[in-house]
């Protein structure tokens, strides 16, 4: 455990210079590049992750802590509902604490201000593996994936972003408005991003970042189709509802015909086969998804590298 009075938390995309997300970025093609090549590399011996998360995960959960584990560390995971935190610790109090034990902590909450307020009381780096506003991790191995499939230059290529705007949508926006690539959404009437982050980005951007609601329109000679679940955690109520509105926003062949021809289509996962994209897609030669899950361990190890000074 190292306590810093300035540690290098990552909270959401625009935490980051343009540099430093190449830099992480390229970082993590490397490490992918050596782990691929059977050469170790561990420079996190003696060194504790802590996974506080409070809502369930696959892929964040396990790639984060495989990522920890090949750098050489070690990794505990802590449910909210193990901690005092259910019986109203305060967060101050926690991260005070697990500051002591800890040399990084990553987050998987609902709000936003849990992982703010974490960082604001923590001696060690705080990483958000998710809220509900952002979603700056996988966003990042996004990135790589399409860097790996179409261009190393993200200004050449546009990307299109079809469905709910979400938190994952709320990173791309940062992202595009930091890397100045070109980002068209297309949402529902009601289920737009936030304006506030939306603005920000397109007035930083070098690029235009569009909002509409055709879907058609923003995946018009796209490079990278993007695609996630219509109802996230904690909205199963409205899952119903949602799968009437969104229906014209399914990622199917019809709609990827629009896009260029040699398109690859990304999404997060869990994936809902026939809703917000068909089985043909998801399975079919256009999509990276599996790639894309791959490369959150790799940009994981190079978040940590970076967050903890290794």
């Amino acid at each position: 455990m190292k306590e810093s009075p300035n540690p290098r938390h990552y909270l959401t995309v625009s935490d980051l210079a343009s540099d430093e997300i190449l830099f992480l970025i390229s970082r993590a093609l490397k490490l992918k590049n050596r782990y691929k090549s059977g050469q170790p590399y561990r420079p996190a011996i003696g060194k504790i992750i802590g996974l506080l998360f409070e809502k369930p995960s696959t892929r964040t959960r396990i790639s984060f802590e495989t990522a920890m584990l090949q750098l050489g560390g070690n990794v505990t995971f802590l449910s909210s509902r193990d901690l005092q935190l259910r019986r109203g610790e305060p967060l101050k109090d926690t991260a005070r604490v697990l500051s002591r034990y800890l040399d990084c902590l990553v987050v998987r909450t609902f709000g936003q201000e849990v992982v703010d307020e974490l960082s604001r009381w923590s001696g060690i780096p705080v990483i958000n593996g998710l809220t509900d506003q952002h979603h700056p991790c996988q966003v990042l191995s996004d990135i790589m994936t399409v860097m790996e499939h179409k261009h190393e230059d993200m200004k050449a290529l546009k990307v299109a972003w079809v469905g709910d705007g979400n938190n994952v949508a709320h990173s791309w926006i940062q992202a595009a408005g930091r890397l100045g690539f070109a980002l068209a959404l297309a949402c529902p009437e009601g289920y737009e991003p936030d304006k506030e982050i939306l603005n920000r980005a397109q007035a930083e951007s070098a690029a235009p970042i569009t909002l509409t609601t055709d879907p058609k329109e923003a995946v018009e000679s796209a490079d990278v189709i993007n695609a996630d679940v219509w109802a996230s955690m904690g909205q199963e109520e409205e899952a119903s509802k949602r799968r009437k509105i969104f229906a014209p926003y399914q990622i199917n062949d019809a709609l990827l015909a629009k896009a260029k021809t040699d398109a690859i289509v990304l999404h997060c996962l869990p994936a809902h086969r026939e809703e917000e994209i068909s089985e043909e897609v998801l399975e079919g030669p256009h999509s990276v998804v599996w790639d894309q899950a791959e490369n959150k361990m790799h940009l994981h190890k190079a978040v940590l590298e970076w967050a903890m000074e290794l």
